[in-house]
């Protein structure tokens, strides 16, 4: 809606300022216009004053007033702004409610409320009222400063009331002013009866009540045009407020429309205080009664009931008694714009969510890794769903538990909660029945278990809907969609459709990543042993010495089995894959955690030893290494004696080639092996009888 400067009060109606410029411009033009403005020096243009709704400060008024007055040269401009009023476009409500109330008495009886509807600022009274005659008070409210101006654009405007009914003006009399130390200005007013004009009265040629109920026509249909031609919901609303405001005269008007999606209703105000607004919604939607100064239509379709639009007054003035039917023209209208755009807003959300949805599939297309599909499906899920927070957690069958792997539309905080709180079976029995039927689950704080109940308060998340994702019966995970407290829709219906749609998209992608997870491992590990082969440990030696600072080293050890041969000789080839896969144990078990064992062909393996501070160091992983070779292998009942062969290369600062380092350790194995005969038995009678002898 239209609002002046930040801070200016609404204290005076647009349509005053309407009436001053239209005046102006009937007597000098454009040009006086601009004049006045520029004297003035306010900070509106010519359009904005001369709208209904635009409602300013008093100064703003005066200043104007004055301004008027020095440009066009006539000290008793406003008093001709007043009486002309009718003829420069008095607001088409008034005149037609002025003509229903039937008589000028009526109307002056009624002026005091009238005033409010153009001014915060003053305070009229009826001090007595005749058939023919009047006496009104009117008084300017405490720290303002009267002005004569003011008084006599008062006396123009009081005064031509009985025109509107075909009369003269009234002959006024005004005995006391402000200005001059009353304590209010008194007018009294004079008129001829209908009755002697009954007869030879001649309509006027533009009759006032044809004018405005053809003005208030056009009206209506500009404001069923521009409501149509709103694109979304929150234009619609403020147009409706903006039109309301144009419709009937008020200081302030509220909008309160529910959210379609659960959430706050949506509040649109102007001239209402800040602190007032939420409750004052808050009792429109509930349909209760907002008072005798507000005066509520609802906004209502043949389709649904959006909420309520208001015009809020000070108390004890303003409402008339037309202000509700022309409020409840422009809420009809209302209405059928925001059917048309709450449909508009489907369509294309729909259209939003299935590009989001190929738009997924193309993005899952190129993820080769689960933690890449998981923040794809992650991201997605919003927007496809219409959630406001999404994760996926990932089952683990090893240790019986889901862990998240990616989240999104939550707080660091949040998320950071998420990835570290695993769901262990055992503690949160949602997941167990999961397990069980594959089925859906939705999840609140109050109605959940201990552990997802601290979870879900934790992350701040009121509703959630949690899918498994499935490959045939085998249980991958799980997608959620969550929703603040009190704004879950639809948890049903296209809602779960889309949500299982997703899952099966990501149960698809992930399966795809795994495989290429297990093909990437088959190409880079040893099959028996699952160590990183030849190709893989000579990447990570590289890796290692590129990586290396000065001053630090980077060493390998090269091992070669003493009397493998043996073993597979006689026990044959099943004892000696099974005594490797020994071996690749107790060789992890012994390096250090940054150490990377590998095995390179045969019964060899090798070490990456980085980030060593001197050369020596080797020499104590060297020590635990062939220490972890002293205690004998049990293969099949049988106790096995191996050894091993170390070699040692150590190279200084960043940079090496790892080929050359790895054949200066594997040719210091071969010297090690020559130095220490290896003797020829490997393979020893059980000491325990029961476990039988050896193949």
């Amino acid at each position: 809606m239209s609002a002046g400067p930040a801070g200016e009060p609404r204290e005076t109606s647009g349509a005053t300022t309407a009436l001053l410029l239209a005046h102006v411009r009937h007597q000098g033009g454009d040009g006086a216009v601009e004049a006045v403005l520029r004297h003035a020096g306010v900070p509106h243009s010519a359009a904005e004053l001369s709208e209904p709704s635009r409602w300013t400060s008093y100064d703003t008024r005066i200043r104007l007033f004055t301004a008027a007055t020095e440009v066009l040269g006539e000290p008793r401009t406003m008093f001709r702004v007043g009486r002309e009023a009718l003829g420069n476009g008095l607001h088409p409500a008034l005149v037609l409610l002025v003509r229903t109330m039937g008589s000028p008495r009526q109307v002056y009886r009624q002026l005091p409320r009238a005033v409010a509807k153009f001014s915060t600022t003053s305070t009229m009274r009826v001090l007595a009222a005749s058939g023919t005659s009047a006496t009104l008070s009117y008084t300017l409210h405490e720290g303002y400063r009267h002005s004569r101006l003011d008084c006599e654009y008062a006396q123009g405007l009081i005064g031509m009331v009985p025109t509107i009914f075909g009369l003269p003006p009234a002959d006024l009399e005004h005995p006391e002013c402000e200005s001059d130390g009353h304590p209010a200005c008194v007018y009294r007013l004079s008129w001829q009866r209908r009755g002697w004009q009954r007869g030879a009265r001649r309509r006027p040629a533009a009759d006032p009540e044809l004018v405005a109920l053809r003005q208030q026509l056009g009206a209506l249909q500009s404001a069923a045009a521009d409501l149509v031609a709103s694109e979304d919901a929150d234009s619609v609303l403020q147009r409706i407020v903006e039109r309301a405001a144009a419709a009937v005269l008020a200081p302030g008007y509220l909008l309160a429309v529910a959210d379609p999606a659960g959430g706050p209703p949506r509040v649109h105000a102007a001239g209402v205080p800040e602190d007032q607004r939420a409750g004052l919604a808050a009792t429109l939607l509930a349909g209760g009664d907002p008072g005798p100064h507000v005066v509520a239509v609802d906004v209502t379709s043949a389709r649904r009931h959006h909420g309520r639009l208001a015009v809020v007054y000070r108390p004890g003035g303003g409402e008339l008694g037309h202000e509700q039917p022309m409020l409840a023209a422009y809420a009809g209208y209302a209405a059928a714009a925001l059917d048309l755009v709450l449909a508009l807003d489907s369509s294309r959300e729909e259209a939003d969510r299935a590009g989001a949805l190929l738009g997924l599939a193309h993005e899952l297309s190129g993820a080769t890794e689960a933690a890449a599909v998981s923040a794809v499906v992650a991201e997605a899920l919003p927007r496809v769903v219409g959630c406001h927070s999404a994760a996926v957690l990932l089952w683990d069958p090893a240790s019986g538990c889901l862990r998240a792997s990616a989240a999104a539309g939550h707080t660091g905080e949040a998320a950071a909660l998420l990835h570290a709180t695993p769901l262990h079976a055992e503690d949160v029995p949602e997941l167990v029945g999961m397990l069980a039927d594959r089925a859906p689950r939705f999840l609140r704080p109050q109605s959940s278990s201990p552990v997802l109940r601290d979870l879900l308060l934790g992350m701040a998340v009121g509703d959630v809907v949690a899918v498994p994702v499935l490959a045939g019966r085998t249980f991958l995970g799980v997608v959620t969609a969550g929703w603040p407290a009190g704004r879950a829709r639809g948890l049903v219906g296209d809602t779960l459709a889309r949500l299982r749609g997703v899952g099966d998209q990501a149960a698809t992608a992930l399966q795809r990543a795994r495989l290429l997870e297990t093909v990437r491992h088959q190409a880079t590990h040893d099959v028996l042993t699952g160590l990183p082969n030849r190709v893989l440990f000579l990447d990570t030696l590289a890796g290692a010495l590129a990586g290396a600072g000065a001053g630090q080293h980077v060493g390998v050890l090269f091992c070669d089995l003493d009397r493998f041969k043996a073993v597979n000789d006689s026990l044959g080839h099943a004892a000696g894959d099974e005594l490797l896969r020994q071996v690749a144990a107790r060789l992890r078990a012994a390096v250090r955690p940054g150490d990377t064992v590998g095995r390179l062909s045969g019964d060899e393996f090798a070490v990456v030893l980085p980030a060593l501070a001197r050369p020596g160091d080797a020499g104590r992983v060297v020590d635990r290494v062939t220490g972890c070779f002293t205690e004998p292998f049990r293969l099949e009942g049988t106790r096995v004696d191996v050894g091993v062969s170390v070699g040692v290369a150590v190279h200084g600062g960043p940079g090496g080639d790892p080929g050359a380092l790895l054949r200066t350790a594997d040719a210091e194995m071969y010297r090690h092996k020559k130095r220490t005969p290896v003797p020829p038995q490997a393979v020893r009678s059980p000491r325990d009888p029961d476990r039988g002898g050896g193949s």
